[in-house]
């Protein structure tokens, strides 16, 4: 981790006052002491933004947020404080001082950054006016704009192409691999290949604009992956990156609220017919650190996700968290069988309609069951099972209140019995019959479900080499190989409805990553019962043992 000589912040507050940042991007005339402007974090008409030069502060009436140079330009920029005091420094003219240690880091990951932005300029070099690359992006619906605003680009259909334009340009095999551009031949070692090879090639970019990894589209039907991520490296943590974040902010504050959709093209599609506020989570899950980059501009999400049940599992899930972080949630009600690529391809005013008539997520979720079971006893068992989740992630009482309401006039029962049923949610006192045909492993602790989903991947598709990573980090989490005995059924057509035809790379490592954050997690916790345990019998050297069984988990918990 890198650190700041202790005077850094003096000097850069010495050389830049609040109204020298602020008026960058808000402007301001004279209000007696203070200096006033529009807000730049929401829509108004009459200024409510607020700058005291003498103490060096901001304040927002309208959005009720306030504090320095500092903590206004990590709103704005959508970047930490590191990020903030970095991008004032440059604008200062103070340079950064960095330990020893920590600048070696930092001219590494520079390295890797140049490394990403050759690698983006060769790609959009490749990608051709009228060559079959071009052509399809253009039949998908992207105009000639997109394609350049995004700068779009093309991985030939050549082995080491990259490879050797990059190491013809000074970089390492090694700096490659860090980058996530190459990868080494399965059983010839010391042979490097381009990881992207045939594919549309879309840069994934932090929040401050720079590239940080690559998805690639397949240009042959014929691949078994249609989509291809860039592995994680030091510079791309992907429960951590929002495609078209650094693209998206100013609408998402603008407009307050954000659009969340699945995948490159439905974000593109979508920027390119107006809703600019939209960010894609590209293959992941939505995160915690998702949720905390999205909150910096609004606190309002619209979900855009698939019709199919792939994708009302993963608008549940993502309702939850992001209800579960204080965030008010929507959903947009899409035709079966079509994505929001295609309805701003064929008929973008009837995605803006849609738009228009989202409902609140604990609505759309009962409406869409309404619309599928007909059974009356079925419904209600299935709003237990869908619904009360989403009701007890609600945070403000209040609200949950009035969707408790919504809910017992659409199911026709009364809000005392939700009540009930929503307080066993809310302690966790879930039975098995509240979801019709659970089986035995709904119940079983995380690390063990998880382990079941990973030998389902293993198990369903046997011959792929996929599978055999599995195994491998199955192997080395567990410390034994994977069980000879056979995943229940329920599992493995879970596995199969979630991942389609094979799991891509990225589905694969957020579930081998989750899996090992629970088998830690929960390690963790025996291991610190063990600790109070040795210390009430006071028994040092089991202490001492329980102690550092606690510190080696706790390390690897913390490098995750």
């Amino acid at each position: 981790m890198r650190e700041m000589a202790a005077d850094t912040v003096e000097q850069i507050k010495a050389k830049l006052t609040i109204t020298d940042v602020v008026g960058g991007y808000v402007k301001l005339t004279r209000s007696g002491r203070y200096m006033r402007g529009l807000s730049p974090f929401n829509k108004e008409k009459t200024p409510s933004f607020f700058v005291n030069p003498e103490r060096g502060s901001y304040y927002c009436f309208s959005s009720s947020q306030g504090g320095d140079m500092f903590s206004f330009i990590e709103k704005m920029e959508g970047v930490d404080f590191k990020g903030a005091l970095k991008i004032l420094a440059e604008k200062a003219g103070v340079e950064l001082v960095y330990e020893r240690g920590a600048s070696e880091n930092k001219g590494k990951l520079d390295r890797l950054r140049e490394a990403l932005a050759r690698a983006e300029s060769f790609y959009a070099e490749a990608l051709v006016p009228k060559g079959p690359a071009y052509e399809y992006a253009l039949s998908r619906g992207l105009t000639a704009e997109t394609i350049k605003t995004w700068n779009l680009g093309l991985a030939p259909d050549s082995w080491r192409a990259l490879l050797e334009k990059l190491m013809a340009d000074g970089f390492t095999t090694q700096e490659l691999i860090a980058a996530g551009l190459i990868k080494e031949a399965d059983g010839k070692k010391g042979t490097w290949y381009d990881r992207f090879r045939n594919r549309l090639m879309f840069p994934i970019r932090d929040s401050a604009g720079r590239t940080v990894a690559f998805t690639g589209r397949a240009l042959d039907p014929n691949d078994q992956a249609k989509y291809l991520n860039s592995p994680e490296t030091d510079l791309y943590k992907k429960h951590e990156i929002l495609f078209g974040m650094d693209q998206a902010k100013d609408a998402i504050r603008t407009r307050g609220f954000a659009i969340l959709v699945e995948g490159q093209m439905d974000l593109l599609m979508l920027h390119q017919i107006g809703f600019q506020n939209t960010v894609a989570l590209s293959g992941t899950a939505l995160s915690k650190e998702h949720l905390g980059l999205m909150k910096r501009y609004a606190d309002n999400l619209m979900l855009a996700l698939d019709a199919d049940r792939a994708g009302l599992a993963a608008a549940q899930k993502s309702a939850i968290a992001a209800l579960g972080s204080g965030m008010r949630v929507k959903a947009v009600r899409m035709p079966l069988g079509k994505d929001p690529a295609d309805l701003a391809k064929d008929t973008p005013q009837d995605f803006t309609r849609r738009v228009s008539d989202a409902k609140p997520i604990v609505e759309f979720f009962l409406e869409t069951l309404a619309a599928t079971e007909r059974d009356p006893h079925r419904l209600i068992l299935e709003a237990e099972r869908v619904v009360l989740p989403l009701l007890a992630a609600i945070q403000s009482p209040m609200e949950r209140e009035h969707f408790v309401g919504v809910a017992s006039r659409m199911l026709g029962g009364s809000p005392d019995a939700i009540r009930a049923s929503l307080g066993k949610v809310v302690r966790g006192e879930v039975r098995a019959e509240q979801a019709p045909g659970m089986a035995p492993e709904a119940r079983l602790k995380a690390s063990e479900r998880l382990a079941l989903q990973l030998r389902a991947v293993a198990a369903s598709y046997p011959d792929s080499a996929l599978a055999n990573r599995v195994k491998d980090e199955y192997s080395r989490i567990i410390g034994a190989g994977v069980p000879d005995e056979p995943v229940p059924e329920r599992i493995l057509f879970e596995s199969g409805i979630a991942y389609g035809e094979a799991p891509d790379e990225t589905a694969a490592d957020d579930l081998i990553r989750t899996f090992e954050r629970a088998v830690l997690t929960e390690g963790l916790s025996q291991a610190t019962g063990k600790l109070r345990q040795a210390e009430s019998a006071n028994d040092m050297d089991a202490i001492h043992s329980a102690a550092n069984e606690c510190k080696e988990i706790a390390t690897k918990l913390a490098v995750l």
